[in-house]
């Protein structure tokens, strides 16, 4: 079963394979890549879950050191936590790009992320049912945690194949933050664990961005009910405007760069809207990428569109 548009699945394999084919890539460039967009997922993915660190103050605490006056001690220890989880990953994928997704992986990561909040439990699944605030989800009884860990598990390497490596990595994060296995940090454990197949697979780290906080928890509840081609699609948005971030910086002059402009700038030298196109690109028709609150795509992108729509009708 697919999950997301074969539309979809061609943009993102034709921007990895240029991605790959200008392999081996500049390590200052990749470097710098790298502490972009781990700065960038450690900010988001714990300001989701309610942090209350700017971006700014995350650089600060983790590059600098400092501590932010007037903000929680917690807060610094998440953000400095979430980074040693970002290097752990980075590492792992470096040293083996084959390894699987395993139960003792997923607790590592949860380990590292709370280690430094909740000792006690870091690393360990839960001992007691749990309500989650404002979901009509309530996770399975504690006692059923491990059967359904291994289920979760013995799944994804029977699809690891199966499916397109972002609709695995998606489905993977659902179904864990859905069995919701520790007291915390299953948002930030599943985000982890989800990169961990698309970095496998050649993908940069794709990071949801805190402005989509809203639409990532109505995605999610949608999953849980059994829609999943929302949430799949949120993630695969995520990965490409990585993919599109990555290409921006890495590609050659001499081989052309789309240029990426909001779309408010797309549409006045088109014939749709700015708001027909943010519809396009929020369903995934229109090869874009958020920055912030903005959508942004290109000329190019906008005549691939156009020529696959004028294949349809012929």
């Amino acid at each position: 079963m697919r999950y997301l548009d074969p539309k979809i699945i061609s943009v993102l394999d034709e921007k990895l394979s240029l991605l790959n084919s200008y392999r081996p890539l500049p390590q200052a460039s990749v470097r710098k890549l790298r502490e972009q967009f781990g700065m960038e997922m450690t900010y988001n993915s714990n300001a989701i879950e309610g942090n209350s660190l700017t971006l700014k103050e995350t650089f600060l605490v983790i590059s600098e050191g400092l501590t932010i006056k007037g903000k929680p001690l917690n807060d610094h220890l998440e953000a400095k936590s979430h980074t040693e989880a970002l290097e752990y990953l980075y590492e792992l994928v470096d040293k083996d790009s084959r390894s699987t997704i395993s139960e003792r992986l997923i607790k590592e990561l949860n380990l590292i992320v709370m280690r430094d909040i909740d000792k006690k439990w870091a690393g360990r699944y839960r001992n007691s049912n749990v309500i989650i605030g404002g979901a009509d989800h309530a996770p399975p009884d504690a006692l059923d945690v491990p059967s359904l860990m291994q289920e979760l598990i013995n799944w994804a390497r029977q699809n690891r194949k199966a499916l397109h490596p972002v609709e695995l990595a998606a489905i993977l994060h659902h179904r864990l933050v859905n069995i919701h296995p520790f007291l915390d940090g299953n948002g930030r454990t599943a985000r982890l664990a989800m990169n961990i197949i698309l970095m496998q697979a050649g993908f940069p780290l794709a990071v949801i961005l805190k402005n989509d906080r809203k639409k990532y928890y109505r995605m999610l509840a949608e999953a849980d009910k059994g829609s999943y081609p929302p949430f799949v699609r949120l993630i695969a948005q995520a990965v490409l405007r990585s993919l599109n971030i990555y290409l921006k910086v890495l590609t050659p002059a001499r081989r052309g760069r789309e240029r990426f402009i909001p779309l408010s700038d797309l549409a006045k030298d088109s014939k749709f809207t700015g708001k027909y196109l943010n519809l396009l690109a929020r369903s995934g028709k229109l090869d874009a990428y958020k920055e912030g609150r903005n959508w942004l795509s290109s000329k190019e992108a906008l005549k691939r569109y156009l020529d696959g729509r004028e294949r349809k009708r012929e």
